[in-house]
C-alpha cells in the first residue's frame, strides 16, 4: 500500500462538480444564460423531484486553522439579521424567476458556523424561506453544528421547523491536535450535543473526523474512533485533511508543513480508521463517508440513489440546487454559478436587486457525459459507456491512462465498463482524474488542488 500511496499521491480534485471550478469557461457564461438554465431545470423537475437549497452562513467567532471554507471571523452578533435579510431577498430574486412555488426536497445550512446565529434568527430565516416555498413530502433538512456553541435551543428551534439531521465537526479528540488547529472541544461537549439531538428527536446525527492533521498520530486516530464508538453517530465523514494554505484568505498557516503526517502515515491512519469503523458496524459510502444500516445515506447507496454535489454526498438527487449567501455555488444541472465571496459586495448587489453571481460555467454535451461518469465512480464505484448517452470519442485515451491502475489492481476494465476494486477505493480521485478531459487538455501551471492522499 505504501508504494501505491507514493505512486498516486498527486494533487487532484475532490469532484463535487465536473467541470471543477478552476476549469469553468467564463467566455460562454452570462447571467442571462444562467437564469435561462435555472428556469429550464425548474420547469423540468420542480413538481417531480423538488429542488435543493444550500444556505451559506459564513460567520465564526474564531478561526479554525484546518478550515478551507469561506468565512468571516467576528464576535459581533448584530451582523445576523442584516445577513438573513439579504439571504431572503436573494431567495425572492430566484423565486420571481419561477412560474410556481418551489418545492424544497433538501435544505442544508452550512458555514462558517450556522449555530453562530441565535435560535430565534435561524427560525426567522427558515420561515422566510417557506413564505415563498413548500416542503416536498420526503424532505430532508440538515445543518452543521459546532459542539462548542450548539445548544438545546438551537436544536429544538431547528427541529420545530423540520430539521431531522445534524452533523458535528469533531475532527480529533487529541488536545495537541486541537490546539494546533485552534478547535478545542471536549468529548463531554460532543457527547452533550449528540445526546441532546437524539432526545429532541433527530433521526440522523453525524460526526466529521479528519485524518492527516498536524501532530496527529495513529494513536490519536484510535482514541478518536474509540470515543466515537461510544456515541454511535448514525453517519460519519472520515476524510483527509486538505492542506491548501496557498489559497487567498485561507487560515492554514498556524503550523509548519513538517508538523503534518507523511502521505504514508496518512494512509495508515485511514486504513486503521476504516478497519475500526467497519468492526463497529459502519458501511463505507462513496469516498470518505460511513453510515450505519438505518441511515438514509446507507439506504441511498443500497438503492442506487446516492448522489454527490456541492453539498457533498446526499441521499437523493435533485436536478436543481440553489445556493444562497456569500460564496455559495448553484447547480442547474446545465450550468454552475458562484456568488461573490465578499460580504459587503454580496449585500450591495442584493440591495440593487441583482442575483450576486460573479462566475459560472455552461455545461457542454461532452461535460454532461463526463460528469455522469465521474458521478457514477464517486457514488457507485463503477461506470459504463454502452449507450449513446454515455459514450464519448476519447474513451480509448481514458482506458489507456487506466492501464497502470489496472495493473495495480485498482480497477477492473471490461469492454464497456470499469469497476473500482476494494483496493482502488482509496484512490477514487485518481481514477476519476483519468476521465477528466479538461484536466488532461490543460494541466494547471500552478497548484490548484490538495493531494489525493
Amino acid at each position: 500500500m505504501c508504494s501505491l500511496t507514493q505512486k498516486y499521491n498527486i494533487p487532484g480534485p475532490r469532484y463535487t462538480s465536473y467541470p471543477t471550478v478552476p476549469y469553468w469557461d467564463m467566455t460562454t457564461f452570462s447571467a442571462k444564460r444562467w437564469k435561462a438554465s435555472l428556469i429550464q431545470s425548474f420547469n423540468e423537475s420542480n413538481k417531480e423531484e423538488g429542488i435543493s437549497l444550500y444556505i451559506h452562513l459564513p460567520f465564526c467567532e474564531s478561526m479554525c486553522t484546518f478550515c478551507g471554507c469561506h468565512k468571516r471571523i467576528t464576535k459581533r452578533h448584530e451582523v445576523e439579521m442584516p445577513y438573513i435579510n439579504s439571504v431572503l431577498k436573494e431567495w425572492k430574486l430566484y423565486c420571481d424567476l419561477f412560474s410556481s412555488r418551489p418545492i424544497i426536497k433538501e435544505l442544508h445550512l452550512g458555514g462558517g458556523t450556522p449555530t453562530f446565529f441565535s435560535p430565534e434568527n435561524l427560525e426567522i430565516l427558515i420561515h422566510g424561506i417557506f413564505y415563498r416555498a413548500d416542503r416536498a413530502e420526503d424532505y430532508e433538512f440538515s445543518f452543521e453544528g459546532h459542539p462548542n456553541n450548539t445548544n438545546k435551543d438551537h436544536l429544538q428551534a431547528l427541529y420545530n421547523v423540520g430539521f431531522r439531521r445534524v452533523s458535528y465537526g469533531v475532527q480529533d479528540y487529541s488536545e495537541k491536535v486541537q490546539k494546533a488547529i485552534h478547535r478545542i472541544q471536549s468529548f463531554e461537549q460532543v457527547s452533550n450535543v449528540t445526546n441532546w439531538a437524539r432526545e429532541i428527536g433527530y433521526t440522523s446525527v453525524g460526526h466529521d473526523i479528519i485524518f492527516g492533521l498536524p501532530h496527529q498520530t495513529l494513536k490519536d486516530i484510535e482514541n478518536t474512533i474509540e470515543k466515537t464508538k461510544i456515541l454511535k453517530p448514525d453517519r460519519l465523514a472520515f476524510y483527509s485533511y486538505a492542506h491548501v494554505p496557498w489559497l487567498k484568505g485561507n487560515g492554514q498557516r498556524g503550523y509548519k508543513d513538517e508538523d503534518l503526517p507523511s502521505a504514508q502515515e496518512k494512509r495508515k491512519q485511514y486504513a486503521l480508521g476504516k478497519e475500526m469503523l467497519s468492526e463497529a458496524g459502519y458501511f463505507e459510502i462513496g469516498m470518505d463517508h460511513f453510515a450505519r444500516e438505518g441511515d438514509s445515506l446507507y439506504k441511498a447507496m443500497v438503492s442506487g440513489k446516492l448522489h454527490r454535489n456541492f453539498m457533498g454526498y446526499t441521499a437523493s438527487k435533485t436536478k436543481l440546487m440553489i445556493g444562497l449567501g456569500a460564496s455559495s455555488i448553484s447547480d442547474s444541472w446545465y450550468s454552475f454559478a458562484q456568488n461573490v465571496k465578499g460580504l459587503e459586495e454580496y449585500q450591495h448587489l442584493i440591495e440593487n436587486q441583482i442575483i450576486p453571481i460573479y462566475k459560472g460555467h455552461i455545461l457542454t454535451g461532452e461535460d454532461e457525459k463526463i460528469r455522469r461518469h465521474i458521478l457514477n465512480l464517486m457514488c457507485h464505484f463503477r461506470t459504463s459507456w454502452d449507450s449513446e448517452a454515455t459514450y464519448f470519442p476519447e474513451i480509448d485515451r481514458v482506458l489507456n491512462s487506466l492501464k497502470e491502475m489496472e495493473a495495480d489492481k485498482l480497477v477492473e476494465v471490461m469492454p464497456k465498463e470499469i469497476i473500482v476494486t476494494e483496493a482502488g477505493r482509496p484512490f477514487i480521485r485518481n481514477i476519476c482524474m483519468a476521465f477528466d478531459l479538461l484536466l488532461h487538455r490543460k494541466a494547471p501551471k500552478t497548484r490548484l488542488f490538495s493531494m489525493t492522499v
